[in-house]
């Protein structure tokens, strides 16, 4: 993968990582951060990633992992976050859905966040999350299926109405 090829891999796929791993972690600043580092680290081993089957599953593993080694080392360090100096960058507040979203979703176990993440944010077929997380695909199908349920039903109770058939869910 040269330079140009890059480049075009990082437009094409930097938002949507970021939001995907942002769905997983519940910290939208985190993400981005983690997602940067899985994509400078995709750069040095770019030879390896032009041989991936798929680069984008190959950055966001990387991201995830990083986003969970940072939790651990915080969790245990009892310090915060590194962060780069400046300011953070202002973005558009997100909507009640998405807020309500994310926040049933922090409440999922890891397990059934991350398949339903990777199933219906990232759009990977059932087989392509089994793949990328190292399961049976029946364990995939159970996850999604009890993640959906305890989602319908805490989407349900915190709002009234609950989150509303066919809201944006980004």
């Amino acid at each position: 993968m040269d330079e140009r090829e890059f480049d075009e891999f990082y437009s094409a796929s930097f938002q949507r990582i970021t939001g995907q791993v942002y769905a997983m972690i519940g910290n939208r600043d985190e993400a981005q951060e983690c997602v940067q580092e899985a994509f400078a680290r995709a750069w040095a081993h770019r030879r390896k990633l032009d041989r991936a089957e798929h680069p984008e599953a190959w950055v966001r593993t990387t991201a995830y992992r990083l986003a969970v080694s940072r939790w651990r080392r915080t969790t245990r360090g009892r310090r915060p976050i590194d962060r780069a100096l400046g300011a953070p960058l202002e973005t558009a507040a997100p909507s009640e859905n998405h807020v309500a979203l994310v926040e049933a979703l922090k409440q999922l176990p890891e397990a059934q966040r991350q398949a339903l993440v990777l199933h219906h944010i990232a759009d990977l077929s059932v087989h392509d999350v089994a793949r990328e997380v190292g399961v049976p695909e029946g364990t995939i199908k159970a996850r999604l299926s009890r993640g959906r349920a305890a989602l319908a039903a805490m989407l349900a109770d915190d709002r009234p109405g609950g989150l509303q058939e066919g809201a944006s869910h980004a």
